[in-house]
């Protein structure tokens, strides 16, 4: 694979379809607009929203590459990508980012509301945050993890924003839960890393050196508890009682990926490896089947 290409980690592309949970509770929220969407247009419009997303993902990986460049030596994975290696440069690499940004950002600007635009442009704002100096929330402990899993409910505003008109707003309550998975997996991730690097964990990323392995299972356990907190309003808020019973799957969920991260140390560095395991993946597609079924159970209530 060219170099370039292989350093914009295309291959993350899954993470993008975290829009299609924006989209699926907008249409389950608000039933009444699905009969005026035609099959061609929702098919359009969505992959069109989905190749927006992850074009700002990319440029986001890009200012990562080139942030971290100086920390991945360290690591015994990531020392080989393409940038460390010197494999491609640096300034041709960075006008790749601002190509894709800006022409993504225009095309938003163009075809979708305003609250779209401001919910991509908050993507890539975040990546920002996260990867540059002097703010480099990545650097900083568990704020590391709560503003790389900020891009859960962006990519969730992204995909809502892409169908909703511009004064209806998703549950705050969804969010919350939205997010706070997010952050219960980037934690995992965490865990996973202090433990695969151990020593060398601190050269490789300065907060791990400010974690320990209790820090780090509270934190994932306070996450799990905001998600269910966040998931029983709004299962309650909505009158969603299917929800209410589907939830002993989530927290098994749950427990699966925590038993995952405790027993292997690389499988959750990138949490998509999940999905190589059949029987997990097997599960996440019948927990996706599952809430899909409660549309045609579950009457919303106020």
């Amino acid at each position: 694979m060219n170099p370039y290409l292989k350093a914009m980690r295309l291959e993350r592309w899954p993470r993008s379809l975290a829009i299609f949970s924006g989209i699926a509770a907008f249409f389950f929220l608000n039933r009444e607009t699905l009969p005026f969407t035609s099959v061609l247009s929702f098919a359009g419009k969505s992959l069109f929203v989905f190749f927006l997303t992850w074009a700002i993902s990319t440029a986001n990986y890009i200012i990562n590459e080139i942030a971290d460049a100086p920390f991945d030596v360290h690591h015994p994975s990531k020392r080989h990508r393409p940038l460390v290696k010197g494999e491609i440069k640096k300034t041709p690499f960075l006008l790749y980012g601002i190509i894709l940004s800006l022409f993504s950002l225009a095309l938003a600007y163009l075809f979708f509301p305003f609250p779209f635009f401001l919910s991509l442009l908050a993507l890539l704002f975040a990546g920002f945050l996260y990867n540059i100096k002097p703010i480099r929330t990545k650097d900083v402990p568990f704020l590391d993890s709560i503003s790389e899993s900020a891009n859960n409910p962006i990519r969730f505003l992204i995909g809502w924003f892409a169908f909703s008109s511009p004064h209806i707003f998703p549950p705050l309550s969804l969010l919350l839960s939205w997010w706070v998975f997010g952050n219960f997996l980037m934690i995992s991730k965490r865990l996973s890393e202090f433990r695969l690097l151990k020593d060398k964990a601190e050269n490789y990323r300065s907060s791990l050196s400010k974690y320990t392995t209790k820090s780090l299972i509270f934190g994932i356990a306070l996450s799990s508890l905001f998600f269910f907190i966040g998931y029983y309003i709004f299962a309650f808020s909505y009158k969603l009682e299917s929800f209410i019973y589907l939830s002993p799957l989530v927290f098994f969920y749950f427990f699966l990926i925590f038993w995952k991260t405790l027993r292997e140390k690389e499988v959750m560095e990138e949490p998509e490896r999940l999905l190589k395991h059949p029987k997990f993946t097997i599960y996440t597609f019948l927990l996706v089947l599952l809430f899909s079924l409660t549309y045609f159970v579950d009457t919303i209530g106020r």
